[in-house]
């Protein structure tokens, strides 16, 4: 575990975690908006409607922007290493991908809300909004790439190696939901390529872009990696467990969608009475019956699944905050990356 940061009355306090991500949201908006300007205009305008900087008929709104926790995962590890300000190119192009991602992952789940508002398919229909999402990703290369850092195109690999685990990842939550014979072994795996591969790379893109060491590039993409696993530990419960106020998503909305998340399997493949009855319910297809939904909730719960898919975010938590004290980062900077980190895991949306 890594030790607490001790500063005197006259040092610089770190940041917390809100404050960080509020500020590299700042940082990175206006080149992102930036970036996005350069779409076609049908392009730009589901992309700009997505992001929440417009409504449906293009006038301003001030829409929920989001976490923004990989752009500034991407920023404090170019601080980590002593580059601050080099990499705020490599934060747009990963909060460019992860919004591609989420573009497709909505069409995908057929989720109707993301952000407290309509989803871009529910709004401009499935078609336009894959589109979009191909897009951003596209873009995303394009402009990480055009930066001409000496390490873009190293940067650029980097990031098209975590698309495509990203997309790996993907397609095998999707085959889970034809399956009934995952377990939980399989399902860390496609969590780790879902959302760990994404954290890992925007820690690692921004140590490279900051003119770390490979032994720091290599450490905080670890950090990143452990990070992003605990992070959908997290999420996941959200989806469960989630206040809809706070998410944005209906409450159990995953179970209502018969989704194989990771608490969800642990339960299922539990061997315990309540792991028996859950599974009779994720047998039909559709969606699961409205009666059945807070039950679902309950029996995930009496199977011991939400204290372990707790306990395994706590554990991923200690493992990354390892690899962080492991890459010899700027000590302040290394203290706000670990209260980011908390928050990421103990969060409520």
């Amino acid at each position: 575990m890594v030790a607490a940061h001790v500063v005197g009355p006259s040092a610089i306090q770190p940041r917390s975690a809100g404050v960080v991500l509020a500020q590299s949201r700042d940082a990175v908006i206006p080149a992102l908006r930036a970036a996005v300007d350069t779409l076609p205009a049908t392009m730009r305008h589901v992309a700009g409607y997505h992001f929440g900087w417009w409504d449906e008929h293009g006038r301003p709104v001030d829409a929920d922007p989001g976490k923004a926790l990989r752009p500034a995962l991407v920023l404090l590890s170019a601080a980590a290493v002593g580059g601050a300000g080099q990499a705020v190119t490599g934060a747009v192009a990963v909060e460019l991908v992860h919004n591609f991602s989420l573009l497709h992952d909505d069409v995908m789940d057929g989720d109707a809300t993301r952000r407290h508002r309509p989803t871009a398919w529910s709004v401009f229909g499935t078609s336009v909004a894959i589109l979009a999402g191909d897009a951003l990703l596209t873009l995303a290369m394009d402009t990480l790439l055009a930066s001409g850092h000496p390490a873009a195109t190293r940067a650029t690999g980097m990031l098209g190696a975590a698309v495509q685990r990203l997309i790996d990842g993907q397609s095998a939550d999707l085959d889970f939901e034809r399956r009934a014979d995952v377990d939980v072994e399989a399902c860390l795996a496609m969590a780790q390529a879902k959302t760990g591969a994404l954290l890992g790379s925007a820690c690692a893109i921004g140590a490279l872009l900051g003119g770390g060491r490979p032994a720091q590039v290599l450490r905080l993409a670890q950090f990143g990696e452990d990070l992003g696993l605990a992070f959908q530990f997290a999420d996941d419960l959200l989806g469960i467990w989630g206040d809809p106020a706070t998410t944005g998503k209906p409450v159990h909305s995953d179970l209502r969608s018969r989704k194989k998340s990771l608490p969800v399997v642990a339960a299922l493949t539990s061997g315990t009475p309540a792991g028996l009855e859950l599974a009779a319910f994720y047998t039909g297809a559709g969606a699961l019956p409205e009666p059945r939904v807070g039950r679902a909730a309950t029996l995930v719960e009496a199977a011991g699944a939400r204290m372990w898919s707790q306990a395994q975010a706590d554990q991923l938590l200690v493992r990354a905050l390892d690899a962080l004290a492991a890459a010899e980062a700027d000590p302040l900077v290394e203290a706000e990356l670990c209260e980011l980190a908390r928050f990421a895991t103990r969060r409520d949306r």
